[in-house]
């Protein structure tokens, strides 16, 4: 059953510096075995409701938006905003992932790279890098994944403008992917920054970047379906390094239609409680059945960045994953 709507939106900053407040005895955990709190689809908050519709969608959706851009735009913007704070307000908020599509309007002889969610953003990549930057300066114990994906419209050229950027702006504190990511590790080399890159010939030709993360996406409409898709991914087993479970809804034009007044948003709102108890149930760590990343929409409207943050209460890193049914051991951290 879908809980009743809620609205309210909050930070919560004693999750700022969450990582830094870990017990030791985690500190030798690879970042892959830990809970990670992450967004999805991170730079929706600023979409463009002026741009044009992205390159990679349907001849269908474009055509539409051309003929009817009073009554299709406003119905794209409803279904492509997924999240609300800014990115500092989301790392403020203790997210640790930050899921990053990246997009060249083919429009635009320039050199500028948006990010795209339907229509583009109104910032650009190059300026969101530096904000980040900006904040892990004042949090020097932090560590904060970028996920590269989706690359429309970017050639070769543009790719290698794109890592350039990258490394000159986050320089020494680009951690290599031939190092174990632990929390001591990166701390003593200064490392605060794992970029993973979704272009396999351009990760090969740079140290710094890490093969693209994979995304347990759903696609479903309900929050049975979402769950019950979950549960089967992990009943078939975790990667190795890092992946996300992205416990975000999506929808389809049947469901729009369905729901005329509806947006992304409501239809996530609903979803939070029984998504909160499915959270809360999971555990951290190298087994089968283990998360790493868990990734959402309106971050910002539940406590699900804190819930995620205590999973990691649950590792011993003596003893495996727990099994189904068994209670979450008696760590705990440093108040946060």
């Amino acid at each position: 059953m879908e809980g009743p709507l809620q609205t309210s939106i909050h930070v919560c900053h004693e999750n700022a510096q969450w990582m830094s407040k870990l017990p030791e005895k985690l500190w030798d955990t690879p970042l892959f075995n830990l809970s990670l709190p992450g967004s999805h689809d991170t730079m929706t908050y600023c979409l463009d409701k002026n741009s044009a519709v992205s390159g990679n969608e349907s001849k269908l959706v474009k055509f539409l938006n051309k003929c009817m851009p009073c009554i299709v735009r406003p119905i794209i913007m409803k279904w492509s905003i997924t999240q609300v704070l800014t990115v500092t307000e989301q790392l403020e908020a203790g997210v640790r992932y930050l899921d990053f599509r990246i997009a060249h309007k083919s429009s635009d002889p320039s050199t500028n790279l948006y990010f795209v969610h339907m229509v583009y953003t109104t910032v650009i990549v190059q300026d969101i890098l530096w904000e980040v930057l900006k904040w892990l300066e004042t949090h020097p114990q932090e560590v904060v994944i970028l996920a590269c994906r989706n690359f429309d419209g970017l050639t070769k050229k543009l790719h290698c403008h794109l890592i350039t950027c990258i490394k000159q702006i986050f320089q020494c504190k680009l951690c290599p992917r031939n190092v174990v990511p632990t929390l001591r590790t990166m701390w003593q080399r200064g490392y605060q920054v794992i970029v993973s890159y979704e272009e396999d010939l351009e990760v090969l030709k740079h140290c710094e970047l890490w093969p693209a993360i994979p995304y347990w996406w759903g696609n479903k409409t309900t929050t049975h379906a979402l769950i019950q898709f979950l549960e089967l991914m992990k009943q078939m087993g975790r990667p190795e390094t890092f992946f996300v479970a992205g416990i975000n809804l999506t929808e389809n034009l049947r469901y729009i239609l369905v729901h005329p007044f509806g947006s992304l948003k409501t239809m996530t709102l609903r979803s939070l409680p029984c998504l909160k108890i499915w959270v809360r149930k999971q555990y951290p760590g190298p087994q089968k059945e283990c998360i790493n990343i868990i990734a959402g929409d309106f971050i910002g409207n539940d406590d699900f960045v804190r819930d995620v943050i205590e999973l990691n209460t649950k590792i011993n890193p003596q003893l495996d994953c727990p099994s189904k049914g068994s209670g979450p051991k008696s760590i705990s951290f440093s108040a946060f």
